[in-house]
């Protein structure tokens, strides 16, 4: 949920050179659109005063602020500043400046807004006291009195969201605005990778009510706080008219819904078709994974995928052992720094990267030669059809590219991805003959570093120098020593658990786990 665009777009406050206005009537507009003052520091959200000159920093900047001049009662100049320099960038003769929230409201309805909360706060808490709730109705009565003065206050207060039904006029029950509301009419809705997408949208509901009603039944929170939640999925339907499915593998919904309305992109620009499947025997994948691996590393990359974090990071281990430049991607790397190991992955700074289900749909890395499925017969949800077929068009941007399926039987999602993958490359090799056209691996450049980008030094993300200056006051100078801590971490925690300490055998494996991250980078 949002706040209503139709009380967002009414708070604008719209600032032109030359018309009167206040200094002061200036800043309480800006307060009431939920700015916060900072004399000290300039960053979103804030805006600062020294004698005429107001400078505001945007919730959607990050560089640039705007600087406003007053002589007496007139607006004498507006321009574009460095927020760090204060440095002139532009002029400019008027700006929008919209709320530093969605959940705003005028001061007017904020009276009204207040005795609705009240009144809902009185029959819950009656309610409570007939349960015999006692902690539960002090904790609701303090949480909404407090939050009660500062709306009353300063018109905001941590956590509004959970007021948003007050806030926009909506009913009990009734869905709350979201994103879809502020669009114009017509618009088209466009799902990506829909067959992940549909099901998500679908659980996004009951996903947010079950964690909410837990919220409102100890007293966290009153019950207009279920009313701040996502669109169920009718909701959702009847707010998108256009909508275009887009993904390899539909689910039985998209095609329900566009009966014979699919197209179907199977020829490529580059001539490229879908890489040839091959199916080994799992008794011995790892060792014929092995010298797989060592041919195709002479010429490109590689790509494992795992069913758990635990073998993905034991298959890294070992293979690392053994000489191979190989490194892991799962849940625990964060968001930030799995774009650059798939980066770093394409520069060749290493050969193979291992994971389990973020291998899959959106990763296009020309580079890749070979993708490895270990355990490919395990049927389920990350060895289903759609997810198979996800994982081999990890190889379609490379002309040489193979893919192998490490199953010891053929089970009906590896026959019918097998069977998809032969009938898309029939028809683009018919195509490409008729044509005279020779597949041509994909040629892309390479991305900056996301570190860069977002101001973080190079390294940083890997090891920290805290965690360095922590190793050597410990005597740690060598990852044979890390390693050997480890070990006897690993020991102390085992033994822990066997008498039945598990709270320290809980440190312990906390500090193990943070000393192995620390090896793993260095």
């Amino acid at each position: 949920g949002l706040g209503s665009p139709d009380a967002y777009s009414s708070l604008v406050v719209p600032i032109k050179k030359g018309s009167e206005l206040s200094r002061d009537d200036f800043l309480r507009q800006l307060i009431d659109i939920q700015y916060s003052r900072n004399d000290v520091q300039l960053k979103r959200g804030h805006f600062r005063v020294r004698g005429d000159i107001v400078d505001i920093m945007p919730s959607n900047e990050r560089d640039k602020a705007i600087r406003v001049e007053f002589f007496g009662d007139e607006i004498d100049q507006i321009c574009l500043i460095d927020s760090l320099t204060g440095s002139q960038i532009s002029p400019i003769d008027n700006i929008s400046i919209y709320p530093n929230s969605h959940y705003v409201a005028d001061k007017k309805d904020m009276r009204q807004i207040v005795k609705q909360i009240l009144s809902d706060l009185g029959t819950r808490l009656r309610e409570l006291k007939e349960q015999d709730k006692i902690v539960e109705y002090q904790r609701l009565e303090q949480r909404v009195m407090h939050d009660v003065e500062s709306l009353e206050q300063m018109g905001f207060c941590a956590g509004i969201e959970n007021y948003s039904r007050y806030l926009t006029g909506k009913k009990p029950g009734e869905p709350p605005p979201t994103l879809l509301d502020y669009f114009p009419e017509g618009f088209i809705t466009i799902i990506d990778e829909s067959h992940l997408t549909i099901p998500q949208i679908g659980a996004m509901y009951k996903g947010d009510r079950s964690r909410k009603e837990t919220l409102v039944n100890f007293g966290f929170r009153l019950p207009s706080a279920l009313d701040n939640r996502p669109l169920d999925f009718n909701e959702f339907k009847s707010r998108t008219d256009k909508v275009l499915y887009v993904s390899a593998t539909p689910g039985k919904y998209e095609l329900a819904q566009v009966g014979s309305n699919i197209s179907q992109q199977i020829i490529r620009p580059t001539g490229l078709i879908d890489p040839r499947v091959e199916v080994k025997p799992a008794k011995n994948q790892v060792d014929d994974l092995y010298a797989e691996l060592v041919n195709v590393v002479k010429t490109g990359r590689a790509l494992i995928t795992t069913l758990t974090k635990k073998m993905a990071e034991d298959l890294t281990e070992y293979f690392r052992d053994m000489g191979l430049r190989i490194r892991y991607l799962h849940s625990d790397v964060v968001t930030l720094e799995r774009a650059n190991l798939l980066r770093d992955l394409r520069k060749g700074e290493y050969d193979v990267l291992v994971g389990i289900n973020l291998l899959r749909e959106g990763l296009d890395l020309p580079e890749v030669e070979l993708v490895a499925i270990l355990d490919a017969d395990k049927e389920g949800f990350l060895r289903s059809k759609s997810s198979l077929i996800q994982i081999v068009g990890r190889a379609a941007r490379n002309s040489k590219a193979r893919v192998i399926f490490y199953g010891d039987k053929m089970t009906a999602s590896m026959k019918d991805a097998i069977d998809e993958t032969d009938r898309r490359r029939g028809i683009q090799t018919k195509y490409n003959l008729e044509h005279g056209i020779e597949p041509m691996t994909v040629s892309k450049t390479i991305p900056d570093d996301l570190r860069k980008i977002y101001g973080i030094a190079e390294g940083q993300m890997e090891v920290k120098e805290t965690d360095l200056e922590k190793l050597k006051n410990m005597g740690i100078e060598s990852k044979e020593q890390l390693d050997g801590l480890i070990r006897k971490k690993t020991k102390k925690m085992q033994k822990a658990a066997g008498e039945l300490d598990f709270e320290k055998a809980a440190a312990l494996r906390d500090e193990i786990k943070e000393f192995k991250d620390i090896l793993f980078e260095l």
